[in-house]
């Protein structure tokens, strides 16, 4: 038995693999920014799932070492590892991308190959399931936060990027997710009833109020308080859009307020469709090039294929579905739950792959 660990900043993500199948997939909210007491909470919850932990193998990977309760990234990236080594009390291996999986002992010098490496995990686990299947291809990985645009062909994963920095740079990690993305960053000017209005450059709302307003978010993932710490409801949310251009939900329709939703969604399409077209043409990806989705918001990725010019050549699959290996007598909701979660399905089937 193998657990995947995805140690994020907002989420702990988490996959029960077992004789090489996936059993179970899961994710508990995980404001790590507040503190490694936010990543205990989680893991507790994990254990009331499966009380078996110490009898398993773990793979983690990890993100979370970004968030400003740290020192810097290496103190983050060393203080995870050994609150995971603590609490799992079993063989616990640490992806450091290229330079395969650490013990425990050896993250500290390591650190830099296992900062924020999950997005490799899901990129080399779809890379070597389509090398005898696909051509050339792209993950695009819309999740809670963050986008990830990384390209593959035959067997292996094209990006020469490694870090954050360097991937947002290429355009291969793009700061746009569905769930917590405040709206400010996706435009300066938004249309309402005809009027073009300057955006208020405050913590008023977040991509969550648009998605629910659209139908297209889970409720499921929506694990975090929202901007104003109020009610997830249709009125809450048309509220706190409202906000945005200094109106209140009373100024304006029930059918304005979904328009101006679709007007964001659309602002957020456009973004990740050009950071699309630009990875694509750095690596000479063909226009029938294979894409595969992930994430709480692969429910984008139709449209951003559309407004990236690719919809009509190229061929989408979903990772859950397609690329992940479920067990035949596990529920629906595991390839639901695999698509949301990729990054700790992956680490789960590399290690399974790579050290057995």
């Amino acid at each position: 038995m193998v657990i995947g660990w995805d140690v994020g900043g907002a989420h702990l993500k988490a996959c029960l693999m077992q004789g090489g199948r996936v059993r179970d997939v899961a994710q508990w909210a995980c404001p790590l920014w507040q503190g490694l007491a936010q990543l205990d909470a989680a893991l507790a919850q994990a254990a009331e799932r499966w009380p078996a932990l110490a009898d398993a193998t773990h793979a983690v990977t990890m993100t979370g070492e970004m968030v400003d309760c740290f020192a810097h990234r290496e103190d983050g990236v060393c203080r995870i590892a050994a609150r995971m080594v603590a609490w799992l009390e079993a063989p616990v291996a640490f992806f450091a991308g290229d330079r395969g999986w650490v013990a425990g002992s050896e993250v500290a010098a390591n650190w830099e190959h296992i900062a924020s490496a999950n997005w490799l995990a899901s990129a080399r686990h779809v890379a070597r399931w389509a090398q005898d299947r696909l051509g050339a291809g792209v993950l695009v990985d819309v999740g809670s936060t963050t986008t990830d645009l990384i390209p593959f062909r035959a067997g292996r994963v094209l990006s020469r990027s490694r870090s954050d920095a360097q991937r947002l740079a290429c355009g291969e990690l793009v700061y746009h997710g569905v769930v917590r993305t405040p709206l400010c960053a996706l435009a300066p000017r938004i249309e309402l009833q005809g009027t073009v209005f300057n955006v208020m450059n405050e913590f008023f709302a977040t991509t969550a109020d648009v998605y629910r307003l659209s139908g297209e978010l889970d409720p499921a993932h929506d694990l975090h308080p929202s901007a104003d710490g109020a009610a997830k409801d249709r009125a809450a949310s048309q509220q706190r859009l409202a906000r945005m251009v200094g109106l209140d939900a009373r100024d304006a329709t029930a059918e304005d307020w979904l328009a101006f939703a679709q007007a964001w969604r659309a602002a957020q399409v456009a973004e990740i469709a050009g950071q699309l077209q630009r990875v694509c043409a750095a690596h000479e990806l063909p226009a029938d090039a294979w894409v595969v989705s992930a994430g709480c918001g692969a429910f984008l990725v139709p449209d951003v294929l559309d407004a990236a010019g690719l919809a009509q050549n190229a061929h989408a699959l979903d990772y859950g579905t397609d690329v992940m290996q479920r067990a035949a007598d596990a529920p629906p909701s595991v390839t639901r739950w695999a698509q949301v979660c990729a990054p700790s399905v992956a680490v789960a089937a590399l290690y399974g792959l790579e050290r057995h």
